[in-house]
């Protein structure tokens, strides 16, 4: 299932794409994607909802990110070897952890701000997050059933 965030800035309504491409609304199921509601429990409910009863939203509606009012947001840097190799660095034999502010989170169209003092900006962006059960301090071999 392929979820999404659409409708304007600050007022979107969590969607899913139907086997067809198309948005539908699934806001009578579940009021949005935050760090409260994305786990397997609502996983779960929403992948017995047969999506093309739902009601559509317009291909073209803004989509919006993924994800409101996350925690926290960790970035890793140089977290493959040809992007070491692109800076001309070693790759590092630990990841290079760090934190950006959450407001840095924007939809896949929208504009990038950058701020008027900037310096430098890096061109490459990802993104993922991990739905799961709430983790900390756990080992390599546990860390798949979370």
């Amino acid at each position: 299932m392929k979820l999404l965030r659409c409708g304007n800035k600050n007022n979107e309504k969590p969607a899913a794409l139907d086997k067809n491409g198309n948005i539908r609304d699934l806001s009578s199921h579940v009021s949005d994607f935050n760090p409260e509601n994305i786990n397997f429990e609502t996983l779960s409910k929403l992948q017995n909802i047969d999506l093309e009863t739902l009601p559509a939203i317009s291909n073209s509606t803004r989509i919006g990110p993924c994800v409101s009012k996350p925690g926290k947001f960790i970035g890793i840097g140089l977290n493959y070897s040809d992007h070491a190799k692109e800076t001309g660095t070693t790759p590092p034999s630990e990841p290079i952890v760090f934190m950006k502010a959450t407001s840095c989170i924007i939809g896949p169209n929208d504009d990038v701000v950058i701020h008027k003092n900037s310096k430098k900006t890096d061109w490459e962006v990802e993104i993922a997050f991990v739905i799961g059960k709430e983790t900390k301090n756990i080992t390599e071999k546990d860390a798949p059933n979370h």
